[in-house]
């Protein structure tokens, strides 16, 4: 047995040398072979990994797949503001948290944007609202110091607890000082003493997003003065978690949570809710689901996308694996003469079928193992297409056994696909016939061209498929780039104000805002400052039920609503279509009058005459049921984003419950460019007050942003569109040439015979063209099909789009005739004499 085992061995060690020599005497080819393996996998491991990352792997916590989340089954009619749309009131998360009776620990989480500057401009902090459970019922235990615990965390704790900060804020500020516990750091002005740090792996529960510090909960009035979030039961911020009870299902759990809910939604009915929506509340139902994967903005967005592009990135693959192949088929042309001695000599069919699989399983451990290096910078680039100013996404990307047990499966089922068709083709070879004074057989060669035919037609297929994919990706990002928002962005700086600071009395705070006002106005190159409670583009949403004055609450319909301040048309280059703009006395009024967008004025009033008609807006907790005047009409705009269809839109001026927030948003127009105006603008608003906050945001740069996913499709499809039909103008170019390697008697013939050379070019071309038909038919009708899955990712054109089908065909077609035309052209010029020699 051990003699057989070491036989075994040594005969595999004999054909790995093997194989290492004649990849050493075949440079060119064994380079081009791991080249295209290590880009083809190398490509499809890395978004493999980041899809990993967002979509599959489970929190870096203590036992994941015990973690639920408490959702409410349908929060159409929910009123108020949202941080999360999945989220909960502070009042509903601490009656949960007093009546549940199916988790064995339960906790609630929010996360925050802090400044973390001393003074000055805005220095961003990621940042945790956490209770006190938050930490102990998930299993987090502090790499220093402490966490908090349900004590730390009470009505009224101020900042007596203290922060927990994550281990990257603590190398990243601190350099991993040990003697952290017991320092302050600077959140929102305040002065915090740091009481732990948590362990390196741990970046909180939204994939997509880590944490610098936490807070408890409670001190949230200490830091927000202004904004009442504990009490409120119309703000929805708080996301709730639990641990199982052991032995109890998930489906148990949401049937208990189920019942509580009358109860739960009974006692916590805000006293100012709105009427309307008093019924809708009370019969909202909890519900419990896994949440062992955390949540994430990031999945939703990039999980159908990184899908996709995996798809994208195995089709490249997948005609890399053709294009080995016949490279490979090539070489076992060459080598028949070997092949048929050593079958002659006594060799079995299986030890040569051994033997040429041993080479081309080396070939993929090699091309894998490359690839799985690259695969680390590949990750890295795929995460910089979805970090942006506004949403700094963190991703970790870690080297686990899925991912090398992905890396090897590719490996395994390459060496499989390009060294299948060669070791059949040595199996079935004869070698008498191949040892016949050293003729060719017509019928093998022919085989053999027929199968080298079959992969070509397949590559042009694939890769016809993967050139319409980019074309509307990148045709999709173009349509997104020119439409027209009904707004300039281009020369605005959005200029986000911390006004809480300045300890402004709310009977001040338009004073004071006129102040800051006139003050951007005054700076040289300004053309136009202007206040909004929502800045287009930038996803934030604002909606109130409407109904025409004379009309009653039961015709009631939804729309989207901003408060601005005078100027706003100007500084946006909005155009008003009829009546007139805000101006500073309907601000000092607080005048009941609006501006309507062109939509709003054709599903309300059926596009009658706007102006002087009133409407009224639903009772909110912020304001009683009231009644607007139209004064002017705008033309359509964009809201939430570029893709959106054009939704009634108000206008309204600045209320005092908006003047009063802590926070202003400017937005200031320049002749000089934004970027050009950041300066002047800091220096005006140090000038007012050396220790008022600031951020700013170039509003070009915020509507690129938005454009990540698309830019991210765009432009990897392009790339492995690009390298599909390079491989395919490769695969194309090799079985033209060995097509007239076979034909080369058969041509000088018809040379001797007095064919001309475009008539030998033609003959080639003919070939070709078969091929290019077939792959170009096959792949037609594999693109409309694949098309569909796309369907959802695109813009301003469908998925069947036969313009985008023409232009992705022509250009396939061009690239395979240039590739087609050299080995043609090197035949026409063939020596019939030197031609008539060959066998």
């Amino acid at each position: 047995m051990a003699g057989t085992i070491r036989i075994e061995i040594d005969t595999m060690m004999n054909d790995i040398r093997y194989a290492l020599r004649q990849f050493r005497l075949n440079q060119g080819f064994a380079t081009v072979a791991i080249a295209s393996l290590a880009l083809g996998t190398g490509a499809n491991t890395a978004i493999f990994q980041l899809l990993d990352a967002v979509r599959l792997r489970t929190l870096p916590v203590k036992s994941p797949q015990e973690l639920v989340e408490l959702r409410i089954d349908d929060m159409t009619h929910a009123r108020g503001s949202w941080l999360r749309e999945t989220a909960l009131t502070n009042p509903l998360w601490e009656r949960i948290r007093d009546r549940q009776t199916a988790l064995s620990g339960i906790f609630a989480w929010a996360d925050e944007s802090f400044d973390m500057s001393s003074d000055g401009e805005y220095r961003g902090g990621a940042g945790l609202w956490v209770s006190g459970d938050f930490f102990p019922v998930l299993g987090v235990r502090p790499m220093l110091g402490r966490v908090f615990t349900r004590s730390d965390d009470y009505r009224g704790c101020g900042l007596a607890p203290g922060a927990v900060v994550s281990y990257g804020f603590w190398q990243r500020q601190f350099g991993g000082d040990p003697s952290i516990v017991g320092r302050k750091v600077s959140v929102n002005k305040e002065r915090i003493e740091v009481i732990g740090v948590t362990p390196q792996g741990f970046f909180g529960l939204e994939v997509g997003r880590t944490f610098d510090i936490a807070l408890p909960i409670c001190s949230v009035p200490t830091l927000y003065s202004m904004n009442n979030r504990l009490d409120s039961g119309t703000t929805w911020w708080l996301t709730v978690m639990g641990r199982l009870k052991p032995g109890l299902s998930m489906g148990r759990a949401s049937a208990l949570f189920q019942a509580q809910s009358a109860g739960i939604f009974e006692t916590t009915l805000p006293a100012d809710y709105p009427q309307a929506s008093v019924k809708p509340y009370l019969s909202m139902k909890l519900l419990a689901i896994p949440a062992g994967n955390g949540i994430s903005r990031l999945r939703d967005q990039y999980s159908r996308p990184l899908v996709l592009l995996l798809a994208i990135a195995g089709l490249v693959l997948l005609i890399a694996c053709a294009n080995l192949a016949n490279l490979m088929l090539a070489r076992a042309s060459a080598r028949q003469r070997e092949i048929a001695v050593r079958l002659a000599v006594g060799a079995s069919r299986a030890r040569l079928a051994r033997l040429l699989l041993t080479e081309g399983l080396l070939l993929a451990v090699a091309g894998a193992g490359l690839g799985l290096l690259l695969s680390r910078s590949l990750s890295r680039f795929l995460v910089s297409f979805l970090v942006s100013e506004r949403d700094p996404t963190f991703v970790a990307l870690p080297q686990d056994f899925r991912v090398f047990a992905f890396t090897a499966a590719l490996a395994i089922l390459t060496c499989l696909m390009f060294a299948s068709t060669p070791v059949l083709r040595a199996a079935r070879t004869d070698p008498g016939e191949v040892l016949k004074s050293g003729s060719r057989s017509v019928s093998s060669s022919r085989q053999r061209l027929g199968i080298r035919r079959v992969l070509v037609a397949s590559q042009i297929a694939v890769s016809l498929v993967l050139l319409m994919g980019t074309l509307l990706f990148v045709r999709s990002l173009r349509n997104l780039k020119t439409v027209d928002p009904g707004f300039q962005t281009h020369g605005i700086l959005i200029a986000e104000i911390g006004l809480s600071d300045q300890n402004v009395p709310p009977a001040r705070a338009l004073s004071f805002r006129r102040e800051v006002l006139q003050r951007l106005r005054a700076i040289p190159g300004v053309e136009a400052v202007a206040q909004a409670t929502i800045v287009p583009l930038v996803g934030a949403n604002w909606n109130n039920r409407v109904w025409l004055d004379g009309s009653d609450l039961e015709h009631a319909r939804v729309s989207l609503r901003t408060m601005i301040g005078p100027d706003y048309f100007r500084t946006l280059r909005m155009r008003l279509l009829a009546g007139r703009d805000f101006d500073e006395r309907d601000l000092a009024s607080l005048s009941k009058v609006a501006v309507v967008n062109e939509e709003f004025a054709r599903e309300f009033l059926g596009g009658r005459d706007a102006l002087g008609k009133r409407f009224w807006i639903e009772a909110t907790p912020y304001e009683p049921q009231t009644v607007y005047e139209i004064v002017g009409v705008t033309k359509n705009t964009k809201y939430h984003d570029l893709r959106e269809d054009f939704h009634p839109v108000m206008f309204l001026p600045l209320s005092h419950a908006a003047l009063a927030e802590p926070e202003g948003r400017f937005m200031i127009r320049s002749s000089a460019g934004a970027d050009a105006l950041i300066p002047s603008v800091r220096t005006t608003l140090i000038g007012i007050s050396p220790d008022m906050r600031y951020f700013f945001h170039v509003f070009d740069t915020w509507v690129e942003d938005s454009l990540l996913r698309e830019r991210l499709l765009a432009t990897l499809s392009s790339l492995f569109g690009a390298l599909a039909v390079v491989l395919t103008a490769v695969g194309l170019y090799g079985v033209i040439a060995y097509t007239v390697a076979q034909r080369t008697n058969e041509i000088g013939v018809r040379v001797a015979l007095g064919a001309s050379r475009g008539d030998v070019i033609a003959l080639i071309l003919r070939e070709a063209a078969v091929v290019l038909a077939t792959g170009l038919a096959a792949g037609s009708i594999l693109a409309l099909a694949a098309g569909r899955a796309a369907s959802a990712l695109l813009f301003g054109l469908e998925s069947y789009d036969p313009a985008t089908l023409a232009t992705a065909s022509v250009s396939l077609a061009v690239v395979a005739i240039a590739a087609s035309y050299l080995p043609a052209w090197r035949a026409s010029r063939m020596n019939p004499v030197i031609a008539l020699r060959q066998d």
